[in-house]
């Protein structure tokens, strides 16, 4: 794993973060959420609100984790149903509603039974998330405790278990084809993302020159907190099973907020403690994102775009003026006498992206901050 192309040097982090949905992606920023869609019929469906503004508590380092948990599981739960029902839309020969969503729609109306099976869907995935990857563990590992009791050892296997049984859950449904495609559109959506933070124009060549893997990926938010959730639970000793139950739920607010953290810092730095304790959520990442094609690059630099329609347009001018500039710099040597050479398509990127790394340069001129 190259490391150097995922944490690129002098990229500026863009205040924006994105989720891969059914045949799309959803973006956000500081102002708008976008969410593009590709419809049966091949068009790009597009559906952009405005941000919630940020709460007081997302100043708090800490309980911001936890409140930018809370928010993210009901906006992705909310714009993944969204998708599902752009799509159903857009659909030449729609299914007919199930006799139980026909009941929901006819008792409660429309608006109110789908924010019902909106909560319905979370409170099933907490409920399941809980149950295989919080009790199943610790329930057998205690049957470890009739073979010792040694606290360290029974707190390394339920920590080694509750990973596996993580790792080989998303493996599985990678093998799914609608997760696959799914996975190919988290794919494009990193790509994306770089492309954006290194002040490339937003086409399907510059993206597909990046990797599919992310430093800030929600991905890696959950490997933080797999690993810190590990060490933490060594601090408990190994009581009965209720209260080690009852201390792992207890524990995940502060593994959410110190995980959020952790995954701040990651995106901000490029130091090698950063970059090894980002390897285990940059290999899990090779399993949640594929290679997108060029189709699903058009609608993530979509998204991209609907979100920073309204956002700040003098940011988007100095990323423009970091490529010109640079693009006139190269012009003028090549006029003094240069010999062009040609070059290998991974080559030309790497040389593409060097020469577009001016942006948080060009803002630190015009408004005396650096770029976080």
């Amino acid at each position: 794993m190259d490391l150097s192309k995922i944490f690129i040097k002098n990229a500026c982090p863009a205040k924006m973060g994105g989720q891969a949905v059914l045949e799309g992606i959803m973006m956000k920023g500081e102002k708008k959420i976008a969410l593009a869609v590709r419809a049966p019929g091949g068009e790009i469906v597009l559906d952009v609100e405005d941000a919630k503004l940020q709460s007081k508590w997302m100043k708090i380092p800490l309980i911001r984790g936890v409140v930018a948990f809370i928010g993210s599981l009901v906006t992705g739960t909310k714009i993944l149903m969204k998708s599902a029902d752009i799509l159903e839309e857009y659909d030449d020969e729609p299914g007919e509603a199930g006799r139980f969503e026909s009941w929901i729609n006819d008792k409660l109306g429309s608006k109110r039974a789908w924010n019902l099976m909106m909560y319905l869907s979370m409170i099933l995935a907490l409920a399941f998330t809980i149950g295989v990857f919080i009790i199943l563990p610790t329930g057998v590992v205690n049957l470890i405790g009739l073979v010792t009791d040694s606290v360290f050892w029974l707190n390394f296997a339920e920590g080694a278990v509750r990973i596996g049984l993580f790792v080989l859950y998303v493996w599985g449904i990678s093998f799914m084809g609608e997760i696959k495609r799914v996975f190919q559109f988290h794919g494009a959506e990193h790509k994306t993302i770089h492309c954006f933070e290194n002040g490339l124009a937003l086409t399907p060549e510059n993206c597909r020159q990046f990797p599919t893997l992310h430093p800030r990926c929600g991905t890696s938010f959950l490997m933080f907190v797999f690993i810190i959730a590990f060490a933490l639970h060594f601090l408990l000793g190994w009581p009965n099973l209720f209260l080690r139950i009852l201390s792992r739920l207890l524990l995940l607010p502060v593994i959410a907020g110190l995980s959020y953290e952790l995954l701040r810092w990651a995106g901000r730095s490029d130091n090698i403690v950063v970059k090894v304790l980002s390897l285990p959520g940059l290999y899990l990442q090779k399993i949640t994102t594929k290679e997108p094609d060029d189709s699903q690059l058009e609608v993530a630099i979509a998204a991209i775009h609907a979100v920073q329609a309204e956002t700040d347009a003098a940011e988007s001018e100095l990323r423009t003026a970091a490529s010109a500039g640079k693009t006139g710099a190269q012009g003028e040597a090549d006029g003094a006498g240069a010999e062009p050479q040609e070059a290998s398509g991974e080559a030309a990127g790497e040389t593409q992206i060097e020469a577009n790394r001016t942006v948080s340069e060009l803002r630190a001129e015009q408004t005396g901050e650096l770029c976080e």
